[in-house]
């Protein structure tokens, strides 16, 4: 036998209170500054807008946008099992927050919310979406806890899909062949590993990468009338003011790594600064 076996250490599980005595005064602050841990489980990014954000006469712990669409996300958090109250306050949230995503955190999820969280995904589409996650902590041996989030409820993307087989023959022929175009784009992206954190494929002219910036993302085009693709770095006016000129004075150097000539717009208004 391996003498390489006597060095393995003890994994541990932790409670969850060990770390965290309080979930308002302590995990809910400390989630919020570490949303990239949570981003990595879920497989988008996301970015802290708020916490204990008004809705109603409830407050969400956390309300955050996703970098990539720019819209709201709801983060309920709990260090109890779940509960009734909360499942009835993530979509009063949702309703009132206009928010397109529900993360629902608990270390312990009972069969019926986990039920619950999966018919809505079922029963909805691609507007609103339900995550159930159960965030657990461990150590080996003396070694410092680290956290590990486990998705146990997320959007069936095999339902889905069938929902959009279903209505692919009322897409006109130019949806069908954009949408056959962005499936297949996003699947070489991901055979490539290229990038991991990817969007569903619509029947848009358009397909937005995320590069972990909320207000700026590629956005990709393809126009068949005109037989051109083309690419985008997206820049929302909030932004731009201060990045276009940053990107401008290292023109020459993006051109020479990009391999090509860039057009660059600057007018005053435009969403979109910096294309391609």
């Amino acid at each position: 036998m391996s003498k390489e076996s006597d060095n393995l250490g003890n994994l541990e599980k932790l409670a969850l209170r060990k770390i965290w005595k309080n979930e308002a005064s302590e995990f809910t602050p400390w989630l919020s500054e570490n949303l990239n841990r949570l981003s990595d489980a879920l497989g988008f990014e996301l970015e802290l807008v708020d916490t204990e954000v008004s809705a109603g006469s409830f407050s969400a712990d956390i309300l955050a946008k996703d970098t990539l669409n720019d819209r709201y996300v709801i983060i309920e958090n709990q260090l109890t099992k779940t509960d009734h109250n909360h499942l009835g306050q993530l979509i009063t949230y949702s309703a009132v927050l206009d928010a397109y995503a529900v993360i629902w955190i608990a270390p312990e999820f009972t069969d019926e919310h986990k039920k619950a969280l999966d018919w809505l995904n079922d029963h909805t589409d691609d507007e609103i979406s339900f995550f159930g996650v159960i965030p657990e902590l461990w150590k080996i041996d003396d070694s410092k806890p680290a956290i590990v989030f486990n998705v146990i409820s997320r959007p069936n993307e095999a339902v889905r899909d069938l929902v959009h087989r279903k209505n692919f023959g009322k897409l006109s022929e130019l949806r069908k062949r954009q949408l056959d175009f962005w499936q297949k784009f996003r699947n070489k992206l991901l055979s490539d590993g290229i990038l991991k954190q990817l969007r569903k494929a619509y029947s848009d002219n358009y397909y937005d990468l995320s590069i972990g910036k909320s207000d700026i993302h590629l956005s990709n085009k393809v126009l068949f009338n005109k037989n051109e693709v083309a690419v985008r770095l997206y820049i929302r006016n909030t932004l731009a003011d201060k990045w276009y000129p940053f990107f401008y004075e290292n023109k020459e150097r993006i051109e020479r790594e990009i391999g090509v000539k860039l057009n660059w717009d600057n007018k005053p208004g435009r969403r979109d600064r910096l294309f391609l």
